[in-house]
């Protein structure tokens, strides 16, 4: 799935639990932070015509970030930089391994290959996660899904008077959610 589509299904998962500002935004990083490892291509097209080019996105992606070791040390991340410790280790947990699940469902490359997850890295290379019917990236479940979670986030948004731009900017934020709901006929 793409980042957006990661993003949002993050931001639904972390307005789950009642958290606050900083917590939820944790919760989405840790359903983001899993394609890091994804940032090589930029070194990897950087390279691409180089003798011995640098590999580091078809190497490394969906190896690095994808794994349960990365989970556990995102999900400790998350709990060391909140005051709801708990509730936001859960959701961020949670937020981790619904990137997996969606990856290993719908990310399949135009290439045909399934970006198979190795899941128990760091401990043991031994699992590696796919699914047979894995359909691409650009296949349109992912968009039916994308398109679902950002409904749920305009109904979160308008109903509890914040979105996912209270992370980048307040007045964006506010600015946002006031037009929304002028546009839904929601009074607040």
């Amino acid at each position: 799935m793409n980042p957006v589509s990661h993003f949002l299904i993050s931001w639904v998962i972390a307005n789950t639990g009642g958290l606050q500002k900083r917590e939820r935004a944790a919760v989405v990083a840790a359903g983001i932070v899993p394609d890091v490892d994804g940032l090589g291509i930029v070194a990897e097209k950087l390279t691409q015509n180089w003798e011995e080019p640098l590999l580091w996105w078809s190497d490394y992606h969906h190896v690095l970030g994808h794994n349960l070791g990365f989970g556990l040390l995102v999900t400790l991340c998350c709990a060391l930089a909140v005051k709801q410790r708990l509730k936001t280790a859960a959701l961020a947990f949670v937020a981790f391994h619904v990137h997996l699940f969606c990856d290993i469902v719908g990310a399949r490359g135009p290439d045909g290959d399934q970006w198979p997850i190795p899941y128990l890295l760091p401990f043991r290379d031994a699992l590696q996660i796919t699914w047979s019917h894995q359909w691409p990236l650009n296949a349109w479940p992912n968009f039916v899904i994308t398109g679902a979670a950002l409904a749920v986030t305009f109904y979160l948004a308008a109903g509890r008077g914040f979105s996912p731009l209270e992370m980048v900017s307040a007045n964006a934020d506010r600015a946002f959610v006031d037009t929304l709901r002028r546009r839904l006929g929601i009074s607040r």
